[in-house]
């Protein structure tokens, strides 16, 4: 029996979370996530998903502020295992489990090491991605490859949605790694030297859209922001957001300069035609600031009340 203690906080680790539980040869012997959190509205601490899990499945569960070794004496496990825990590790940490510690990482390794590499994969244009299985060194996931597990991103992939590929790609590649591990023991080889990318922290003003980009950059831009924190872009103080948008078909040349980008040209059925610095594109999903505020999609969009998004007012 191989017995784990689990680290993570997101719906994402939940899925690898309860793989672990299921697993018959797999005993998860506590779970550690982050303190409960003040919701996006009002002051109500909202627990994780992971916590919520645990509860469920009657877990010990621990919460502390910064995890230190001193809050894991009396525990015996095999396998410290991380998956978007939210915190960087410190090495007296790392060296309690009894075989190695490892962490599951949303990336093909070492292409977007750190904080946010599946909406920078998709903002990148990237066609492939993954999930590598590392045993945790010092660095930023910097460590060896235990397994790694390949998957496309579609053309309409959105974070969303590739999270939840992601997860499920992980919660397999993890229990086939830890399977290994009590088999044969653990191997890791080191990272390639070459291909090394940053993943940063996703910050809300990166979402903002910049219309002199390409109409195919600002799709992939609004895709890798659902489902948070959304793409906007503004006409004064007016704030749009914008979830989902499409290549508008390329129009025959004229002599004519094209329109400024974040130009509006068009609001039909098919959306809000907007020119962008190379292309135009048609906004499919806006949030409209006017009325409730509500998710307009269709042809609902060609019907706003509001002369904001008439043909000749301009984005910024």
């Amino acid at each position: 029996m191989m017995r784990v203690l689990f680290a993570g906080t997101p719906a994402f680790a939940v899925e690898h979370l309860q793989g672990l539980i299921a697993h018959p040869d797999i005993d998860v012997v506590a779970v550690v996530t982050q303190p409960d959190r003040p919701g996006k509205r009002g002051k109500t601490l909202i627990a994780s998903p992971v916590k919520r899990c645990a509860l469920q499945e009657n877990l010990t569960l621990l919460q502390p502020k910064r995890l230190q070794a001193k809050h894991l004496v009396g525990f015996s496990f095999d396998l410290l295992i991380v998956v978007a825990y939210g915190q960087i590790l410190k090495p007296d940490v790392l060296a309690l489990p009894r075989i190695a510690p490892i962490n599951v990482h949303a990336s093909l390794l070492p292409r977007w090491r750190g904080a946010a590499p599946v909406q920078r994969a998709i903002l990148a244009g990237d066609q492939t991605t993954g999930v590598t299985i590392m045993k945790m060194a010092e660095g930023l996931d910097t460590g060896p490859i235990i397994r790694v597990q390949s998957c496309a991103i579609d053309a309409s992939e959105t974070s969303d949605t590739l999270f939840t590929k992601l997860a499920c790609l992980g919660r397999e590649t993890l229990l086939q790694a830890v399977e290994t591990i009590a088999e044969t023991g653990l191997v890791a080889e080191p990272q390639p030297e070459t291909g090394v990318t940053y993943a940063h922290k996703i910050l809300k003003a990166d979402a903002k859209i910049d219309w002199s980009m390409s109409s195919a950059h600002i799709c992939q831009h609004i895709r890798a922001f659902v489902p948070d924190p959304i793409a906007f872009t503004m006409q004064g103080e007016t704030r749009f957001r914008c979830y989902d948008a499409v290549v508008a078909p390329q129009q025959l040349n004229n002599a004519a300069p094209p329109p400024a980008p974040g130009t509006i040209l068009e609001r039909s059925k098919a959306g809000i035609r907007v020119q962008c610095g190379e292309g135009q594109l048609y906004i499919t999903q806006l949030q409209s600031p006017t009325g409730k505020g509500s998710i307009v999609q269709g042809s609902n969009l060609k019907n706003l009340q509001t002369t904001l998004l008439d043909p000749g007012e301009r984005f910024e």
